[in-house]
């Protein structure tokens, strides 16, 4: 949990205009924190993101403070809001294994369901009667197995597919596009605040962040990040729900797709995937099937951080680019220790993460 300070030293590193996730992490790296950053000269900037980029951020934008202090009154209006760095425990740990995961993640609700087992239900926001049937059953029967149902709060299958995850013990985690002080769409105010109480919502945006259309295709990688598998129910050919989809098997996870009609467009983008490599299921047991060969729980205990040439997780690492697997098999840690592990490394500057979920030691180590 970031101090106010943390916090304060975050939301301007990320909420400068124009210096985007990628310049942040380019800065996080070479100083260390948010914190760090900001108390290194204009000059020290430069030599990271260049001049441009670091005249940007020695330039405060007038609207900072009233945000901040916007997201400071959210936080403080309900114990069950939190705000959490990349570098936070409680961060999930599926989202380290991601080659851009969210720097900084607004929640509330069950913040513990962001580390249990979880699968991704999405499709279209004009979906049929029999889709919305379809998602709400298969949530409902793998939340009742333990599973968490993530999906984006939209219309349709989003809607139906959280349902469905609030009738197990699995629940349900809501991904958005907005602040968490919005709803959209407005007339699932009602759904998301029982996810907010039983499940969790969580957003990258800042409280205050209007449903603007370049943030949802940004909110459809942290869904397939977050999941260990996607499960499409109905889709057309262009839609976001085949972005996400192809995100997920991109992160090396499981994607699959709910056949139907071949005379309804809804089903041309499941049949796509179908063709593309994904599991045809028909129940949800074949998801389970698929599946059953992951662990129910992340582990929550951080792995020791030692430093120096003795590190076993440099020792590991070797040379040359290595899955997040691959380090686990050699080290004996969880993914979740090793991925914070990882994250020390890359910011200390020895290690690199590469395209791809791999990383590579750097030569300098």
């Amino acid at each position: 949990m970031l101090d106010a300070d943390e916090f304060a030293a975050w939301f301007r590193l990320l909420e400068t205009p124009g210096l985007g996730r990628e310049g942040a992490r380019r800065l996080l790296a070479s100083f260390g924190s948010a914190a760090q950053v900001l108390q290194a000269p204009k000059s020290a900037w430069q030599q990271v993101v260049g001049p441009q980029l670091a005249q940007t951020l020695d330039t405060e934008p007038e609207a900072l403070q009233p945000r901040l202090r916007a997201a400071r009154e959210w936080l403080a209006g309900g114990e069950m809001r939190q705000v959490l760095s990349i570098g936070d425990r409680d961060y999930p740990a599926v989202l380290l294994q991601t080659p851009d995961p969210p720097l900084l993640l607004y929640v509330q609700g069950q913040i513990g369901l962001l580390n249990r087992r979880s699968l991704a239900i999405v499709g279209s926001r004009n979906a049929s009667a029999q889709g919305v049937d379809n998602a709400r059953s298969f949530g409902a029967h793998l939340s009742r197995q333990g599973w968490t149902i993530v999906s984006g709060l939209a219309f349709g299958i989003d809607g139906a597919a959280h349902e469905g995850g609030l009738a197990g013990p699995g629940s349900t985690v809501a991904v958005v596009g907005t602040g968490l002080d919005r709803v959209y769409p407005a007339r699932h105010r009602t759904l998301a605040h029982r996810i907010a109480t039983a499940g969790v919502l969580v957003s990258e945006y800042a409280p205050g962040t209007p449903p603007l259309a370049q943030n949802f295709p940004q909110r459809n990688r942290i869904i397939a990040g977050l999941a260990r598998g996607t499960l499409v129910v109905e889709a057309a050919l262009k839609s976001g729900s085949l972005i996400t989809a192809r995100q997920a098997a991109d992160y090396g996870r499981e994607v699959f797709a709910v056949p139907g009609s071949i005379h309804s467009p809804l089903s041309r983008g499941c049949h796509a995937l179908i063709r593309q490599g994904a599991k045809l299921v028909e129940s949800a047991e074949d998801i389970l099937e698929e599946l059953q060969g992951l662990s129910a729980e992340v582990s929550a205990d951080p792995a020791p951080a030692p430093s120096g040439r003795d590190d076993p997780v440099l020792q590991a690492l070797g040379h040359d680019p290595a899955t997040l697997d691959a380090l686990c098999d050699r080290t004996g840690w969880s993914a979740q220790e090793l991925s914070a592990r990882l994250l020390e490394l890359e910011l200390e500057d020895r290690v690199a993460r590469l395209p791809g979920g791999l990383y590579q030691r750097r030569s300098h180590v």
